[in-house]
């Protein structure tokens, strides 16, 4: 039998990185004794090979799956490159894909629902069609036995020739309904699937080479795929594949593994928290429950009056409430965009919840909202019959089922502990109405996330951000996992990382003119003193925009300043900037550019962050920090830290990773804000110096902001980094 320690002949390479050996053998360990492990690497270290070397040495031995995962697209690329390298290592045959949902990879663009339909109904047709072919063979052996004297052969083929018809006549009506001719070749062309599954695991083949081949042929990739993962080594998926319940059941099914049978590993793992929110939140609009009425109005059945009952009036109690929710003037200015309104009170339920309770009159709230979901299941299973029939184009989505399903949601769980009642309104762009919807918001990611980590084998979450430890296995439900972490191991001369005295950049301060002339002047001598790219994150779009504008315009900056903006498309900004050999890009911290992305050698030498950038302190925000003050009331100031504080200095701590990707690599980092220095221990709560990991904290040095060009030019110099000449310090 293998030992823990063969792990290393999947090792692609000829040499580990600084501490991936270790990591690798401590990983090895935990998945021998079925435990979780907690993963801090800095970035750039190899930390996808140190979680999957032992982990698909441990699914080998023990005939398991390994299902890496990520929702940062950069990363998705980079696993396929190092799953790769393990295929083509030639150690062991090893079989792995990568698997994307079903609305990336539809040839033919329905929704989920009206794929599973079209399917069933191509299934029941190519049935029918292999048992016509079997009737027909049968009818023609029978036939010889007739020409042969068999008297009992020709009561037996009138039998056979009836069936026959009938079967023909069941395939008529199937081919006049609806049916996916890419699904039917799947079934019915034996030799392509063949080849197929042949090319699919001849190497690592990428969700768009999948769904290129398969479009070719006219096969239907997605369900080749579902069909030819069963006991693979090795998936790499998106987080929702793990995180929500209902497809990651399916998921397993289709793996054909129990979830004990799964080990999981997590990159990026601190958006572990908020894509959990995501896929728990659940919504429901004025639109579909004006569409629910609708389809229910006309049903010649007794719960059609109690599911009307119960849909009018949480209709009419969300446009009062929403209508009365408004400030003054605040309901012209709703654009396009999700607004949230507040609804909640601190001594009793919601306002919603309270004027549903007024608006409505029935027999019992939840015995109609169960009669209501019962008649919903009735009307969408005569959805599917009459798509099934070709009665209708398309498969019709039951928005009473929505709604039913909400309602019963609603009522149960809006007062629980880890879920806040939002109303958000938007303006529809068509007809210029503003509408609401409710929502039921989760605060508190543990009450999706412990389920999964509870029953999967084991998980590795790694991260270059994931302390403190502690915080992230209360937050996300994990039960005694291994904690590792392992600092930036390259060559410390190669890198500097500032603390700039500027002013604390409060919301409140960022106006003041003195305030905008010290940090625009300390990012101009830091662009100036950069031989290269220098990279600049700031609180938000708007102020990159700021900033962007003052350095296009300071006297000190000669190199062309870029500015990415939200709603424009990030990577052709991200690779013109790499293609420049000097150049300044501002960016929003909260943007796509300051995790997963790599600015590697030249590409950028100085990042800057500008500010602690703290997220908008909106509703939901404050929800969060409500949750964890509840969940964790001993504990002073949880709410700030658990929802504030530690997933923003996270944030910070990923764009600083942006630079010094390899030990041959260097730069210098900033921090610019003096929350960030020593002086940070006298300003409470906002001074966030002390989250940093220890060893992080030692290598800050503390600079005035005259000084910054200084510190650069010795840094730089030091190291023979500028080409040409060398630029002069100001007076």
């Amino acid at each position: 039998m293998s030992t823990t320690g063969d792990y290393e002949r999947f090792f692609p390479y000829e040499e580990p990185y600084p501490n991936q050996r270790s990591a690798m053998g401590e990983i090895a360990e935990a998945l021998d004794e079925q435990r979780d492990v907690l993963l801090e690497g800095a970035p750039g270290t190899g930390k996808t090979l140190s979680a999957l070397c032992p982990a698909v040495e441990y699914a080998r031995r023990t005939d398991k799956t390994v299902v890496i995962t990520t929702n940062v697209h950069q990363q998705m690329r980079q696993f396929v490159s190092d799953a790769r390298a393990i295929v083509h290592n030639d150690v062991d045959s090893i079989r792995a894909v990568v698997f994307k949902g079903k609305s990336s990879m539809c040839h033919i663009d329905v929704d989920y629902q009206e794929c599973q339909t079209l399917r069933d109904t191509t299934r029941s047709l190519v049935d029918k069609e292999r048992e016509r072919t079997q009737l027909r063979e049968q009818a023609t052996a029978l036939l010889d036995e007739i020409r042969e004297g068999d008297d009992g052969a020709a009561s037996a083929r009138t039998a056979v020739t009836d069936e026959l018809e009938s079967v023909t006549s069941e395939i008529e009506d199937l081919s006049a309904g609806n049916i996916c001719e890419y699904y039917h070749n799947n079934l019915t062309e034996t030799d392509s699937t063949d080849a197929f599954f042949e090319w699919l695991f001849d190497d690592v083949r990428t969700a768009e080479e999948v769904y290129e081949y398969a479009d070719e042929r006219q096969l239907c990739g997605y369900e080749l795929l579902k069909e030819g993962i069963e006991g693979v080594d090795l998936v790499i998926c998106n987080y929702h594949h793990l995180l929500d319940p209902a497809i990651r059941e399916q998921f397993f099914r289709w793996l054909g593994r129990d979830p004990d049978d799964i080990v999981a590993v997590f990159d990026e793992a601190h958006n572990i928290e908020s894509a959990a929110r995501d896929h728990a939140g659940r919504t429901l609009t004025e639109n579909t429950l004006e569409e629910a009425l609708t389809e229910i109005n006309d049903c010649e059945d007794s719960r059609a009056e109690p599911a009307t009952n119960v849909f009018e009036a949480f209709l009419t109690a969300l446009r009062r409430t929403s209508d009365d929710s408004f400030g003054f003037g605040e309901r012209e200015q709703v654009t396009s965009e999700w607004y949230d309104l507040t609804i909640t009170n601190t001594d009793r339920r919601d306002d919603l919840t309270l004027e549903f309770l007024k608006q409505y009159e029935g027999r019992g709230i939840n015995t109609e909202i169960d009669l209501a979901r019962q008649l919903a299941e009735s009307i969408d299973s005569q959805h599917e019959t009459a798509y099934k029939n070709g009665e209708t184009a398309t498969r019709k989505e039951c928005q009473s089922l929505q709604a039913a399903s909400f309602l019963d949601a609603w009522m149960t769980d809006n007062d629980t502990v880890d879920t806040h009642p939002i109303i958000s309104v938007r303006r529809d762009e068509g007809t210029n109405e503003v509408y609401a919807r409710a929502e039921l918001y989760r605060c508190i990611p543990r009450s999706v996330t412990a389920d999964l980590f509870d029953e999967v084998h084991s998980s590795v979450l790694m991260s270059a951000t994931l302390r403190p430890f502690d915080v992230a296995e209360d937050v996300l439900g994990l039960s005694d996992p291994v904690q590792m972490a392992y600092d930036l191991a390259y060559p410390e001369d190669n890198r500097r990382t500032l603390a700039i005295k500027t002013p604390a950049l409060f919301s409140s301060a960022r106006n003041d003119s003195d305030t905008q002339r010290i940090i625009a002047d300390t990012l101009a001598d830091a662009a100036r003193f950069t031989p290269g790219n220098a990279l600049f994150f700031f609180p938000s779009y708007a102020e990159a925009e700021r900033y962007a504008t003052q350095l296009r315009q300071h006297d000190a900056v000669f190199k062309p300043v870029m500015l990415d903006e939200s709603g424009t498309e990030t990577e052709p900004l991200r690779q013109s900037f790499v293609d420049h050999s000097g150049s300044v890009l501002c960016t929003s911290l909260w943007g796509t550019l300051a995790e997963g992305v790599s600015f590697d050698d030249d590409d950028a030498r100085t990042v800057a962050v500008v500010g602690v950038p703290y997220p908008h302190l909106s509703e939901r925000a404050e929800a969060v920090q409500n949750a964890y003050d509840r969940a964790y009331s001993g504990q002073k100031n949880a709410g700030w830290q658990y929802g504030i504080e530690i997933p923003t200095i996270r944030k910070t701590r990923q764009a600083l990773g942006r630079v010094i990707r390899s030990p041959s690599d260097y730069g210098v980092r900033l921090l610019i804000d003096k929350r960030y220095t020593q002086e940070s221990a006298e300003m409470g709560k906002y001074g966030v110096r002390g989250q940093f990991p220890p060893e992080e904290r030692a290598e800050l040095i503390d600079v005035d902001p005259s000084k910054v060009q200084f510190a650069l030019l010795n840094f730089y110099d030091d190291l023979d980094a500028y080409d040409g000449a060398v630029p002069s310090p100001s007076p």
